[in-house]
């Protein structure tokens, strides 16, 4: 599969796990959530490779350590940042790895460490921004500086894991051995976070069990789509497709909860529908 279908894929399944999540927190905490999707999401990839007969075992473990601790550290920051935010604004704030990415390459290009880059793929991750913007409307108080700090961080810190993505696939590394240690990292963060959280811990019952096991099949499939993609294809055109997961959401939400249908939100897809596109075309280029 192309880099650019893969990208698509993941955001649906990204949306897809968002469904679960949503459904499984009336259910149980969300630090619970977060350590059992890590422990399933490992046990669905040490299975894949055995399939696969891949060896889980690594020679590039400081690759996975930091982007085991880069996207643990962002998953964490975003989480506080849901706790003080509304969903929209913690979420948009968390899509900003895509402009995070954009200022990383021109940093590099910049310093000489890499060719210049593309001003159509700059332009396409700044309109699905825009799109992303006009579909969740965020809002920010002035008393929630704070989360909203945490949330601009976790963006910060998901671009610097999609960028060790890109370097463990450089390196060679099987999209199942990167998304295993990944879902371990997962499971230790939800580990450590659990006993600082007030929420009680609710053994699932079989509902939950159901739901916990689309969080993690639907997690551990993007991932693995998101681990190719990330690793065969261009950065920025992923950064742009990226954006698709919230116009996925969004239809999901009117759908499944019954989200309100606003004229903004429809532009809003529209925009993140006209970034992809714009990137694919300017990859083609």
């Amino acid at each position: 599969m192309s880099a650019v279908w893969s990208m698509v894929a993941s955001a649906l399944l990204f949306a897809l796990m968002g469904v679960c999540v949503k459904l499984a927190s009336g259910r149980m905490g969300t630090a619970e959530v977060v350590l059992l999707r890590g422990l399933l999401g490992a046990l669905f990839t040490w299975g894949l490779a055995g399939v696969q007969r891949v060896d889980l075992r690594t020679t590039v473990p400081q690759l996975h350590l930091r982007r085991g601790l880069a996207g643990g550290v962002a998953l964490a920051l975003w989480f506080s940042a849901l706790a003080g935010l509304p969903v929209a604004t913690a979420m948009t704030l968390n899509y900003l790895s895509s402009i995070w990415l954009a200022v990383f390459l021109v940093g590099m290009a910049w310093t000489g460490r890499r060719g210049p880059v593309s001003r159509r793929l700059l332009g396409a991750v700044l309109l699905g921004f825009g799109g992303v913007v006009l579909v969740l409307r965020p809002s920010v108080e002035q008393q929630q500086w704070r989360p909203a700090l945490a949330g601009l961080l976790s963006g910060l810190a998901a671009a610097a894991a999609y960028r060790q993505i890109v370097a463990l696939g450089r390196a060679g590394e099987p999209q199942a051995r990167v998304v295993f240690y990944f879902s371990l990292t997962g499971a230790a963060v939800g580990a450590v976070w659990l006993p600082f959280t007030s929420e009680p811990w609710v053994w699932p019952d079989l509902p939950g069990w159901a739901l916990l096991l689309g969080v993690a099949g639907f997690a551990t499939a993007a991932q693995l789509f998101l681990t190719h993609a990330y690793a065969v294809g261009k950065t920025l055109v992923n950064a742009s497709l990226h954006y698709l997961g919230i116009a996925f959401a969004f239809l999901f939400g009117v759908t499944m909860f019954g989200d309100p249908v606003i004229a903004s939100s429809l532009v809003g897809m529209g925009l993140i529908v006209a970034a992809g596109l714009l990137a694919v075309r300017a990859q083609g280029r």
